[in-house]
C-alpha cells in the first residue's frame, strides 16, 4: 500500500523548476500530484507521476539531486470534516505526519491524501482497521 514519490532537491532560483518540467515533458512523464516546501536557499519538490522509475533515471542523468520515498494515498470523500477525522484518529494513535498534499479526483469527486509518516507501515494498519481506502501504487498512477 506504500507508493512510490519522487523528491528534487532545488536551489530557490530561477529556472530550476522549469527544467525539471522540461525533462519530464521530453520524456513523456505525467505530473499527477505535486507539492513544493522551500526555503531561502533551497526547495523540495515532491511529485506523484506516472512513471516514477524513468523520471527518477531522467532527473538524476540530468545532473538533478534526486530521490524516490514511500508514501501512503487515502481516498476520501471530498466534504467538510474528513481531514479532521484522520487526523484525529492519527492523533489518538500517536501517528505523526510528516508532510502532505492532495488533489480531487474530477471523475469520482474523491479527495486524494498522500501522507508521509515517520511509521508507514504502522498508518497503513491503522487506515485498513478502521476502512479507509488506502491506494496501491498501479491505482494511483491509472488516475
Amino acid at each position: 500500500m506504500v507508493i512510490k514519490q519522487i523528491s528534487v532537491f532545488l536551489e530557490n532560483k530561477a529556472g530550476r523548476l522549469a527544467k525539471v518540467a522540461e525533462e519530464l515533458k521530453n520524456n513523456h512523464i505525467n505530473i499527477r500530484a505535486l507539492t513544493i516546501a522551500d526555503t531561502s536557499d533551497f526547495g523540495i519538490l515532491r511529485m506523484i507521476v506516472n512513471k516514477p522509475d524513468r523520471a527518477y533515471e531522467i532527473l538524476k542523468k540530468a545532473g538533478f539531486t534526486v530521490r524516490e520515498s514511500g508514501i501512503l494515498a487515502i481516498e476520501l470523500d471530498d466534504k467538510e470534516g474528513v481531514f479532521y477525522d484522520l487526523m484525529k484518529l492519527c492523533d489518538a494513535h500517536n501517528l505523526n505526519v510528516e508532510y502532505t498534499y492532495s488533489f480531487v479526483e474530477q471523475h469520482s469527486n474523491k479527495a486524494i491524501l498522500f501522507l508521509r509518516f515517520e511509521d508507514n507501515e504502522k498508518a497503513v494498519s491503522l487506515f485498513a482497521e478502521h476502512g479507509y481506502k488506502l491506494l496501491t501504487d498501479d491505482e494511483i498512477r491509472k488516475i
